[in-house]
């Protein structure tokens, strides 16, 4: 076989130019195995044609082609974004892939705006303002809001909110914001509030607290102690930001920290933020090494795949020198546009920090492991329990929510052998008659037609190779019936189905355990397989009654104006500001339309007409 790969890569080799490019490794059922980028396309490939010198992964690889396919781009920079996009896309089994990919959050100030406000931001860069970050998780940025509040007074209200409130609100009263909204501060005053939350923000910390301080001591020297007390709670609540920083590194300014830690073909990548000389936070990061990639491999692919979402700060430090970085450099210099640069430190505080990392990265890793280990037994004793063929390596759970019928909603998770994989998690809405019918067999059935019928309509080799060994629905035999009618209808008659109903008196512990065409059996109380069922049912009924309930509250503020034709939200906000509520436009005579900013005329009688039709 090994000779056949190398053959038809040899002949490849033939018709290639020397131009940098992207190349794919093909098996005979159509699947990528390998995507890979090359300053020169024909002498890259060629490599592959000589099987001395290539790694064990390498030769595994060459032994399955079947084809290969080539793009040719300008630039070996371009290479490296095509090859990293289409690692992302395909998920080839030999590449390096970054699993995680989720955004960080920042904690984003709108300076355009006459007074600012104070929120957490996810995502692209697109709106004006400062962004600082980014933090490890979503906790870690809403204590630090909540810090600065305390400190700077700074709204955090949403903008039409701010835009229609009469009165200041409750964050007001308990010291967490100077109510800008009902007028409490002057603009300048408050702009004097975001100068110093920007400037504690980047960096320099000391230098406002000091002169919180000056302030705190001339109003105690004035006699104004209730003035002193705010200024002195302030300060309290800078000196909590800071002591929440374990690390403060004294020569690092703004950098990532990448550092690695590899046993057999398993690794564990500790990324850890630095920005104005602290610890903003760390994310672990357990990426496929493509049947055991090297440590340059691994890295090289890794960070690359890491930024193309995301903006690097000017250093980037690494626990593994790469043999190459020039291509790399200029990617990251494009991406934060402003010189980036790669240290691979050999001592010092920046080498202090690689190996704290490093050993986080084991420790890490270790505990990954071990989870593996265990959730495999658990999964070999559900094997057991259940009697299946198969070894359930993908389980996907079922399960709907809805409230006598309304804002109903389907929900699917998955696990694996290394736990739950909520980037696969899916959510359903369901057609308006099932709804309305509030039929859960109906709502079982029509989940499992799109989750696999769409599937093989789109690409039919994906699907197989992401099918599930096991499908587990909450419910008795009428809901395993339903799912396993449903599958055989969509020629899928491999996938193990068994119902957890709740038991006598719907008490947890109880549970019945039901198989197609089989009696339900109960597992005993302590059996640890139970409680595995346990946990797995209530991770599906939390994702649904999750989905459920943020589609009940996006409904509960739906206002009437969302219904009239022509008015979007910049006019929606123009009428809210001018009347304060959707009742008192309704009330709204036609001249006070019209007086509103964006509506016309013939806008104000379609908003009047509008109102008075529905009553």
């Amino acid at each position: 076989m090994i000779l056949e790969g190398v053959e038809i890569v040899k002949d490849n080799v033939r018709k290639l130019s020397q131009k940098p490019g992207v190349y794919r490794m093909i098996d005979k059922k159509g699947d990528i195995l390998y995507v890979g980028k090359a300053k020169n396309l024909r002498k890259r490939v060629a490599s592959y044609a000589k099987l001395e010198g290539n790694s064990n992964r390498i030769k595994r690889m060459i032994s399955e082609i079947s084809s290969m396919a080539f793009l040719t781009t300008e630039t070996e920079v371009e290479a490296l974004l095509l090859e990293q996009n289409l690692i992302k896309e395909l998920k080839p089994k030999y590449n390096v892939l970054l699993r995680d990919d989720k955004s960080f959050p920042y904690i984003y100030l709108s300076t355009h705006q006459s007074f600012p406000r104070l929120s957490k931001h996810r995502g692209g860069r697109g709106k004006l303002g400062k962004y600082y970050g980014p933090f490890s998780s979503a906790p870690a940025t809403n204590r630090t809001i909540n810090q600065l509040q305390k400190a700077f007074l700074l709204r955090t209200c949403t903008d039409p909110d701010f835009g229609t409130r009469k009165r200041a609100c409750l964050l007001y009263q308990i010291k967490k914001c100077s109510a800008p909204c009902v007028g409490y501060i002057s603009e300048e005053a408050y702009s004097d509030l975001c100068n110093q939350a920007n400037k504690f923000l980047t960096g320099e910390n000391s230098k406002v607290q000091s002169n919180l301080a000056i302030e705190m001591e001339n109003a105690s020297a004035q006699l104004l102690f209730e003035k002193a007390a705010k200024l002195r709670d302030r300060i309290r609540a800078l000196t909590e930001i800071q002591s929440s920083q374990k690390i403060n590194p004294k020569t690092v300014k703004d950098a990532d920290l990448f550092a690695l830690f590899e046993s057999g073909n398993e690794a564990c990548i500790q990324v850890v933020f630095i920005r104005n000389n602290k610890i903003f936070g760390n994310h672990a990061y357990f990426p496929k090494t493509g049947r055991g990639a090297d440590s340059f491999e691994l890295m090289e692919a890794f960070i690359t795949q890491f930024y193309l979402n995301r903006v690097p700060p000017s250093e980037i430090i690494l626990s593994n020198d790469l043999p190459d970085t020039k291509v790399l450099k200029t990617f990251l210099t494009a991406r934060a546009n402003l010189k980036v640069h790669i240290i691979f430190p050999k001592r010092g505080e920046k080498k202090e920090l690689i190996s704290w990392a490093i050993k986080n990265a084991e420790e890490e890793l270790i505990r990954k492991l071990s989870d593996i280990l265990n959730q495999k037994q658990l999964i070999t004793g559900l094997q057991k329990k259940l009697n299946l063929n198969k070894y359930p390596s993908r389980i996907e759970v079922y399960d709907n929510s809805h409230f006598q019928g309304k804002h109903a909603l389907g929900a699917m998770i998955v696990l694996g052998d290394e736990g739950y994989i909520k980037s696969q998690y899916r959510k359903y809405n369901f057609s308006e008659d099932i709804v309305k019918k509030g039929d859960d067999l109906a709502m079982m059935k029509e989940m499992l037609s799109r989750r696999f019928r769409k599937k093989y309509e789109n690409a039919k080799a994906n699907v197989l190779s992401n099918m599930p060994e096991l499908i587990i629905v909450d419910g008795g035999k009428a809901q395993v019936s339903a799912a396993v009618s449903t599958l055989h209808s969509l020629g899928l008659k491999d996938i193990s189905v068994v119902g957890v109903a709740k038991g006598l008196d719907r008490n947890a512990g109880k549970e019945e355990i039901y198989l197609h065409g089989q009696r339900p059996f109960t597992l005993k109380s302590k059996d640890p397989i139970l409680y595995f069922m346990q946990r797995i049912r209530d991770e599906a009924h939390r994702f649904a009654i999750g989905g459920h309930r943020l589609k009940r509250a996006k409904d509960a503020y739906i206002s009437p104006l969302d219904e009239i034709e022509g008015i979007g939200s910049v006019r929606k906000k123009s009428l809210l500001s001018k009347f304060g509520s959707a009742k008192a436009v309704s009330k709204a005579s036609r001249l006070d339309l019209k007086s509103v900013d964006g509506i016309s005329q013939e806008l104000a009688k379609v908003i009047f007409n509008h109102f008075r039709e529905s009553n």
